[in-house]
């Protein structure tokens, strides 16, 4: 019987997406890891990846439709030589699978018998696609769980795997959808000025997720906020002559290079603070991931620069730039933007002198950076100068982090960014 392709969750948080463009047309013939179409989600444009063989009979979806609903039927694909008109299979809700938070794109497709793949024998059932980045990272198939029809293993189940490392089984669940609350509706609010002239501007997905989950997290989250300012002066003579030396390669260190990497040091100095909050545990991180906030049309992104303390300078502020300039263009996988313990959010290049930040949740903690500006201060003689000074306030989740660590991780982090020169020993 003919196959029905249904709309994929691309993330945790996704509930529907925009099918922006299709990559086939009715007649084509597909293989397995062929790309068929591109989906947007609320965080970014994503290629959709085919599962089984077959020709695509009917595009039931067009073009640039927006918000299309997770498990629609969006494609009707026919296998084994079957003809169109036949009704197609429908997929057992219950059934549908979910992709893993670090998931990229495989086509969710219906089957007319649910028996695993797996069970038929030795024989491994992957997508071409899959096999080749398994190839490439060293990864044993025979250990990966399928998440794809019939267990077969897709491009999902073995991106971001490794030969040292097995896939993990998580018990978080995606988050069910967080309701604004509100004491008026959007009808009552419009009614407030209807004899006032407005733009109506809905809400695109992106901004949804970030009210829900912003509203989630001060309504859940106990926040506390530690503030200090640092003198930066010492840092910005070390970063000019860095840069002089880096000229070369075409690497300019900015502040927020060192801030990262000050922070990313910090957690390691503290590790107790590098933790994230697991509802009925707290998950101590062994690395720093540290995610950085990013503003784009429409939103923003966090990116996570994964194992910060190991590396350099110049390799952070390159990362950095390659994952802000995919955030902008909404190019940014899954497992680039999710994860990390730590937060950093910059508005100092904005003139901002200071702000309190929103963690985000599960993370620990969060960094808010002013603006450095030079000011009138008391130096170590007692002697009236002036300084270049940052203001910095570190919000924190009260349930991972006491009152006594996050000041000593704060401590930590001001100690790298006065006397930024320990940040490469």
């Amino acid at each position: 019987m003919p196959t029905e392709i249904l709309m994929p969750a691309l993330s945790p948080t996704m509930e529907e997406g925009t099918l922006a463009k299709w990559l086939v047309k009715a007649g084509d013939t597909v293989n397995s890891g062929d790309l068929i179409a591109e989906i947007e989600t609320d965080k970014a444009t994503m290629e959709f990846e085919a599962v089984d063989e077959g020709v695509i009979s009917e595009l039931l979806v067009a073009e640039g439709s927006e918000g299309v609903a997770v498990n629609t039927a969006i494609a009707i694909l026919l296998v084994d030589g079957e003809e169109a008109g036949t009704k197609p299979t429908a997929k057992p809700k219950e059934t549908a699978a979910a992709p893993a938070p670090a998931a990229s794109v495989s086509a969710v497709v219906s089957s007319v018998s649910p028996q695993p793949l797996a069970e038929k024998g030795d024989r491994v059932f992957a997508t071409p696609l899959a096999r080749r980045i398994a190839k490439q990272n060293g990864v044993d198939l025979g250990a990966v769980s399928g998440s794809g029809p019939h267990g077969r293993i897709i491009k999902a189940d073995v991106e971001g795997l490794s030969a040292t490392a097995a896939p993990v089984a998580t018990s978080t669940a995606p988050a069910a959808k967080q309701e604004i609350a509100s004491s008026a509706t959007s009808d009552s609010v419009k009614a407030m000025y209807a004899d006032r002239e407005y733009k109506e501007i809905p809400l695109n997905g992106m901004r949804k997720i970030i009210a829900g989950r912003l509203t989630e997290a001060k309504q859940t989250i106990p926040h506390f906020y530690l503030r200090r300012d640092i003198l930066l002066d010492e840092l910005l003579a070390f970063r000019s002559t860095l840069n002089k030396k880096l000229a070369a390669r075409e690497i300019k260190l900015s502040v927020n290079d060192f801030i990262i990497k000050a922070c990313a040091l910090a957690l390691q100095d503290v590790p107790a603070a590098n933790a994230v909050w697991a509802e009925d545990r707290v998950l101590q991180m062994v690395k720093s991931d540290v995610a950085v906030a990013v503003a784009i049309d429409g939103g923003l992104f966090t990116p996570v620069l994964q194992d910060s303390d190991t590396k350099t300078l110049s390799t952070l502020s390159t990362e950095m730039k390659d994952l802000a300039a995919r955030a902008r263009d909404k190019k940014l996988a899954p497992h680039e933007y999710q994860g990390g313990s730590f937060a950093i959010s910059n508005l100092g290049m904005m003139g901002v002198d200071n702000f309190d930040a929103v963690i985000n949740p599960p993370h620990g903690a969060i960094l808010a950076v002013g603006a450095g500006k030079r000011k009138p201060v008391v130096g170590p003689n007692g002697d009236l100068t002036s300084a270049t000074v940052m203001s910095v306030t570190l919000s924190v989740d009260h349930r991972v982090i006491d009152g006594a660590l996050g000041a000593e991780l704060l401590q930590s982090i001001v100690d790298y960014l006065e006397s930024p020169i320990a940040m490469l020993a």
